[in-house]
């Protein structure tokens, strides 16, 4: 599978596809519009992979960016942006996919705009419904995937363990080490001192005392 799905949903997953936004060079995963027809299908959307030309492309990024806008307002407790929410509820009010009895089984065939449609939907769905305060941005500062955090008591930190959490506990477990380290190595220092300092003050003269 090329695309990850942390979010737990098309509606945070879509907009997920652009990773780490607050890098300054984020990285692009609808480079293609290929890679956006196999989204599609990896989502659970379709089937098989959707076909696309550059003009779907542009407009899938469009709504992406919209759907971000919405997802990070609602995060955030803000007002939405209109132009976003424009733009989303024209998509969810377009037809979406159709499943299809086949003597092979179930069958989705979509074009590009009906499964846009069905991310849209999910947008309005999700931002409308009782998840809302359960959505959560990631805990590792160079992921930007905001996530519904369904765990029990509400303590899940990041999108995925892998990478994420696991690279934020690598991290504070080295930091531990470094810690670790230095305070040994400080005590280490203090016993050499002392013990250097005995050392050049000599046995203890019996006439110390003056007697």
């Amino acid at each position: 599978m090329r695309h990850a799905f942390p979010g737990g949903t098309p509606a945070l997953d879509f907009p997920g596809t652009l990773r780490f936004r607050h890098r300054a060079d984020p990285r692009e995963d609808l480079d293609s519009p290929a890679s956006l027809g196999a989204w599609f299908r990896e989502a659970g959307i379709t089937v098989d992979d959707v076909p696309a030309g550059p003009d779907d492309l542009r407009e899938a990024l469009a709504l992406r960016e919209a759907g971000y806008r919405l997802v990070r307002a609602a995060v955030a407790g803000e007002t939405y942006d209109r132009d976003a929410l424009a733009l989303v509820n024209e998509y969810a009010r377009k037809p979406t996919p159709v499943p299809q009895l086949t003597p092979a089984g179930r069958q989705v065939e979509a074009t590009v705009e009906q499964a846009l449609a069905y991310v849209a939907r999910d947008v309005v769905l999700t931002l409308s419904g009782p998840d809302v305060p359960l959505l959560k941005v990631c805990g590792n500062p160079e992921c930007s995937q905001i996530f519904v955090d369904r765990s029990r008591g509400a303590r899940r930190e990041w999108c995925a363990m892998d990478p994420c959490g696991n690279k934020i506990k690598a991290a504070a477990y080295r930091a531990r080490k470094r810690a670790s380290g230095v305070l040994t190595a400080g005590r280490a220092g203090s016993r050499s001192a002392q013990s250097v300092s005995r050392t050049s003050r000599g046995p203890a003269s019996p006439f110390a005392s003056g007697r």
